[in-house]
């Protein structure tokens, strides 16, 4: 069955990645929708605003910074598990004529490297919140530094280093037969920190759109795996990264 499944994703075109990836973030919206019970909708609308605002607001000094990397933590593994399935799904394939194989010693050397990042990404919006450059919900306050933000992630977007590692991630049985002899773990390691390589500066854009903002970051999720796709993703990273400076350049102004 599981090698049926890898076949399955190993096979799929740039369209029939975009299906999928429309139906997950139809799913973040729909889960969005249904978080708050009816009940507590007809509260807030007899209690107005201030009912929302008091209820929702989980500060990240409230939530203690254990809490807040267990969220980053879950967001990351939300956002980036599903750009990797091709590159789990090559490895899978591949483990099938091949000693040396741990499948879950691959995800969690992927995960592992996720982890550290979410710990830093924490620590980032801990610092942030406490100087009142960001809101409870992790947005910033502050048009500086979301001009500064965007413009790190639009040039990043025309640097080799973004370049190099989309180029793993979209030929993963490249990149694994060129690390094989170096175990599963390790491979994993590998992959997480050419996927970060490719997508720190976009997941750090959370704290312009806001941490908590669901539909912001299924957004995010939606173009790094566009930026992923073989046959699609060079029609994604240059003209994002001009987007992003046209916003830097708007917000920098917004702020003068």
């Amino acid at each position: 069955m599981k090698a049926i499944v890898a076949e399955r994703i190993r096979t799929m075109g740039g369209w029939h990645w975009l299906a999928l990836f429309a139906l997950i973030l139809a799913a973040w919206v729909v889960l969005y929708l249904m978080s708050v019970p009816l009940d507590l909708r007809e509260a807030g609308q007899v209690y107005g605003a201030d009912f929302w605002r008091d209820l929702c607001t989980l500060t990240p000094d409230g939530a203690g910074y254990a809490r807040m990397v267990l969220m980053w933590g879950l967001m990351s593994a939300a956002m980036m598990s599903p750009t990797a399935l091709p590159a789990f799904a090559t490895y899978e394939d591949l483990s099938r004529s091949a000693q040396n194989t741990n499948f879950g010693a691959l995800v969690g050397g992927y995960l592992a490297v996720w982890l550290g990042f979410s710990v830093i990404a924490a620590a980032m919006q801990m610092v942030l919140f406490r100087a009142d450059l960001l809101s409870a919900f992790g947005d910033s306050q502050s048009s500086l530094m979301s001009a500064a933000l965007l413009l790190i992630a639009g040039i990043y977007q025309f640097s080799p280093l973004k370049e190099g590692c989309l180029s793993k991630c979209r030929r993963p049985i490249m990149f694994f037969m060129e690390h094989w002899d170096e175990g599963p773990w390790r491979n994993g390691v590998r992959l997480g920190l050419v996927c970060l390589g490719c997508c720190w500066a976009l997941m750090l854009l959370a704290f312009v759109g806001g941490v908590m903002n669901i539909a912001f970051m299924g957004l995010a999720t939606l173009i790094m795996v566009f930026e992923k796709l073989p046959d699609l993703g060079r029609y994604v990273t240059r003209p994002l990264g001009f987007a992003l400076l046209i916003g830097a350049g708007g917000m920098a102004l917004s702020a003068l």
